[in-house]
């Protein structure tokens, strides 16, 4: 008994700090998760490297983009590895008619966009360069922003890997293209992205 109290302490004084979470507030969540220096990680793809989150399971790749699940909910994490390279900015205005739309700003660019859409939610969440996009119900709003919070604020670029790419002409030669960091005006590639979540979503 005494044995482990001692090595309960140990394990007490090192390794990760626990944080207490409130999720009910999303500004907390992203204010808290955030502002942390995480350097986990789980998942490596071509390039980058990021943590999932106990419960989130890793499920497929194409290419730059990552397909995720837990809970019946599809996340589909893009990677912008050029806008990574470039250092792009991101340009984004909040609309305060949408259910929830905030930029993010700091030493990692993004914003956290929440869109009604009948009985559903639409997540759009980019951050660190990469985008996670997800369709949900009202009350599971919160654990899916706490989820993506934690896997973009822990991407990670591998930027000798992601420059040989470059060089390599690996981005250009693909048939599709994904701007994540473009304008807000998404009328290309959206709505075949909404259709096949809403696909995966029936089944």
């Amino acid at each position: 008994m005494k044995k482990l109290i001692i090595l309960l302490l140990c394990l007490c004084m090192t390794g990760c700090t626990v944080v207490r979470i409130d999720t009910t507030s999303i500004d907390n969540i992203l204010s808290v998760v955030l502002s942390k220096e995480n350097n986990l990680y789980n998942q490596i793809g071509k390039g980058y490297k990021y943590y999932i989150p106990r419960g989130v399971s890793y499920m497929d790749t194409d290419e730059l983009n990552d397909k995720l699940y837990s809970n019946g909910i599809y996340y589909y994490l893009y990677i912008d590895a050029v806008s990574y390279f470039y250092k792009t900015k991101v340009d984004y205005q909040e609309n305060p008619n949408l259910y929830y739309s905030k930029k993010i700003n700091g030493n990692k660019e993004g914003y956290l966009e929440i869109t009604k859409e009948n009985d559903k939610y639409r997540i759009e969440f980019l951050y660190n360069y990469a985008r996670i996009e997800a369709l949900v119900n009202k009350k599971e709003i919160e654990q899916v922003v706490l989820n993506a919070s934690y896997i973009l604020s822990t991407v990670k670029f591998n930027d000798n890997i992601i420059e040989l790419m470059l060089q390599e002409d690996y981005f250009t030669n693909r048939e599709e293209k994904y701007d994540i960091f473009a304008s807000k005006n998404k009328e290309t590639n959206q709505e075949e992205q909404k259709i096949e979540i809403e696909e995966n979503i029936e089944n």
